[in-house]
């Protein structure tokens, strides 16, 4: 049972920051606001209940693998001299940061399908898109690192 949930969670991160690497690429690459403007209204509601989809699976699997391996425990050593506790607590930061600006980013993207956005939700939301693909990168990065201290 719990090698199915680790191959979900893996399935899950893959499906998540791989779609988030697709539309950061097809940001860079897609030349002309017109064109991206297109994609975006097209892609960009599908891509928001694929990625939510995904995150949901991955809270939901990693919170059982969690506390299934009793890794809170690890939560109450102090950080500074467990490399364990000091990974997984800064894993969770990111995985909550993250799900606060997927929060946010998505409550944008809802209110103005389709229409113009003010200023103030162009920034917040292309802010929020940055961050959670770079914080995705972080935890991807901490997770290989828990597995590495686990194994």
């Amino acid at each position: 049972m719990v090698d199915i949930i680790l191959y979900f969670h893996i399935l899950a991160a893959t499906a998540w920051i791989g779609g988030a690497l697709l539309l950061f690429l097809l940001g860079i690459f897609l030349k002309g606001k017109e064109k991206q403007a297109q994609t975006y209204e097209y892609l960009g509601p599908l891509y928001g209940y694929f990625e939510s989809f995904w995150l949901i699976v991955l809270i939901s699997t990693g919170t059982f693998l969690f506390f299934n391996f009793n890794l809170i425990s690890v939560l109450t050593l102090d950080v500074n001299e467990s490399k364990l506790g000091y990974m997984m607590s800064h894993k969770l930061f990111y995985v909550a940061t993250i799900t606060f600006l997927t929060i946010i980013h998505m409550r944008i993207a809802l209110r103005t399908h389709k229409n113009e956005r003010t200023t103030i939700q162009k920034i917040v939301s292309r802010g929020s898109s940055m961050m959670i693909f770079f914080l995705n990168l972080i935890v991807l990065w901490y997770a290989m690192q828990l597995r590495h201290i686990l194994s």
